[in-house]
């Protein structure tokens, strides 16, 4: 699985995938999905998941300012508000741009 093109749109972000699919994922889903232990919790060796301090979001939440690629296997998204420690591994990103889809089905 790979990404041949990604772009940052006016209201999300577009990725063309390597098996001809492609998907356009709202800035809302893709931050509201951030992976950080802060956003999505981390578990202890009991499986206890504890979140960080909950982010009061406004406007500049769901503004995407930069993306850089995590080896090749990720990207790390910076959003306006300066949050910027989700890295969305290729599968994460496929799996939010399959639901968008299925969305639109309904």
């Amino acid at each position: 699985m790979k990404i041949l093109e990604i772009i940052n749109l006016p209201v999300g972000v577009a990725i063309r995938w390597d098996d001809g699919e492609e998907a356009l994922i709202d800035f809302h889903k893709l931050r509201d999905a951030c992976p950080c232990a802060n956003c999505s919790g981390e578990s202890d060796l009991f499986g206890n998941k504890t979140f960080g301090i909950k982010v009061i979001k406004s406007d500049k939440t769901y503004q995407l300012e930069s993306f850089n690629w995590v080896g090749h296997y990720a990207i790390q998204f910076t959003w306006a508000d300066r949050h910027d420690a989700g890295i969305y591994t290729l599968k994460l990103l496929k799996d939010l741009g399959k639901e968008d889809k299925s969305e639109e089905a309904s």
